[in-house]
């Protein structure tokens, strides 16, 4: 069992580093940070990702994709801000879900562009009633002639406001009143439909939208295959997401970590460096624990998602321990710096929103223990 990265991961991680110093914190600087960056800010941005592979990590090469192992995929993830990270991954993972669930003719108008980073897609599952359980969907899809009705409503879907394609999760609702679940992809240069902006807690560059069709009318050839696969097509896509969305917290507390060290190496009290202090070395210590332990369970998870084993309980633990373990860290070197951890200034307290908005995507702390836990016992919390 090896731990240490391989001349090539090396490369790899010093390739997304340069990536991020030079093409996309620049891009978050010059634009207001409580504010969703624009189409032209994310495109400029895609731009530069597709060139590591970051908007086809899944795709294989033989499909025009990077064909990234996932643990490769995690290394560049934990460099990115976390920000772009929830920008970036929705319109990976709605690509995935184009390559392996739609129509020759579906991927022939799409796949290109979004693997490229010219086009931006999305993923619209969660609704205001409906969450983890994609079974529960209430929006309706009805044939009429040779176009679809779509109506209903979606919220928190990332990318929503600057999309170029929506891939909608609804029901396909037949003419005895029997429904199934289906896939639509919505294109808003011929689906009329609403999206607007939501405010949140932290990540406030990362665009997040509430949508709402109303008999928005699509093309019948943008309804995707019904293999009986949609809800398993999204469970798998979400498998990945979660460690990853784990590194991204990794990513803010190894931030914060450093941070924290640099400032005992230079603060004085009582006459003396302030990190000669036991307490100090102690939260310093809980803190890098709290790190290193979050990365590994992270690509301990998607090593095993690489190596085709099934990595749900795994996927659920690496996520929900990661976050709140990076949460707790970064609170810690928030105290450790004193009034100083709370100023704008310093950046902690937007690493403190940042980590904490987290929790919330591919996965709340309590499914994700459910999840767990039904890998554990073999019971399922979920349904009788």
């Amino acid at each position: 069992m090896d731990f240490s990265l391989t001349i090539e991961q090396q490369m790899i991680v010093k390739a997304a580093q340069r990536m991020v110093e030079t093409d996309i914190q620049p891009v978050l600087d010059a634009n207001d940070k409580d504010r969703a960056l624009s189409k032209d800010a994310i495109l400029k941005i895609f731009a530069k990702a597709a060139n590591l592979g970051m908007t086809c990590a899944r795709i294989p090469e033989e499909g025009g994709g990077a064909g990234m192992t996932m643990v490769d995929c995690g290394l560049i993830t934990e460099q990115i801000p976390p920000t772009v990270g929830l920008i970036l991954q929705p319109h990976e993972a709605t690509t995935t879900r184009i390559y392996f669930g739609c129509t020759p003719e579906q991927k022939e108008r799409y796949l290109e562009d979004l693997m490229t980073g010219k086009r931006i897609a999305c993923t619209a599952s969660t609704e205001p009633d409906v969450g983890s359980d994609p079974r529960g969907i209430k929006t309706r899809l009805k044939e009429e002639g040779d176009e679809l009705i779509l109506n209903g409503a979606k919220q928190w879907i990332s990318n929503a406001t600057v999309c170029d394609v929506m891939n909608v999760t609804c029901r396909l609702v037949k003419d005895d009143g029997s429904s199934s679940m289906v896939r639509v992809l919505v294109d808003p240069t011929e689906s009329k439909f609403h999206a607007r902006e939501v405010d949140m807690h932290g990540l406030r560059q990362a665009p997040l939208g509430e949508v709402t069709f109303s008999d928005c009318r699509v093309p019948n050839g943008n309804l995707c295959p019904d293999t009986g696969e949609t809800a398993k097509l999204l469970t798998v896509t979400w498998l990945a997401n979660r460690p990853l969305v784990g590194l991204m917290a990794v990513g803010l507390a190894q931030r914060a970590l450093d941070a924290a060290r640099d400032y005992a190496g230079v603060r004085k009290q009582f006459g003396k460096l302030i990190g000669g202090f036991q307490l100090v070395q102690h939260d310093l210590a809980e803190i890098e624990t709290c790190v290193l332990s979050s990365r590994l369970l992270c690509f301990n998870a998607l090593s095993a998602i690489d190596r085709g084993e099934r990595a749900n309980g795994l996927s659920a633990m690496a996520k929900r321990y990661a976050v709140d373990a990076c949460d707790r860290a970064i609170a810690l070197a928030m105290r450790l710096h004193g009034a100083m951890g709370l100023s704008k200034e310093l950046g902690l307290e937007q690493m403190a929103r940042d980590v904490r908005t987290l929790t919330i995507p591919d996965g709340t702390p309590g499914i994700l223990t459910l999840i767990q836990g039904r890998e554990i016992t073999g019971l399922d919390p979920f349904r009788s």
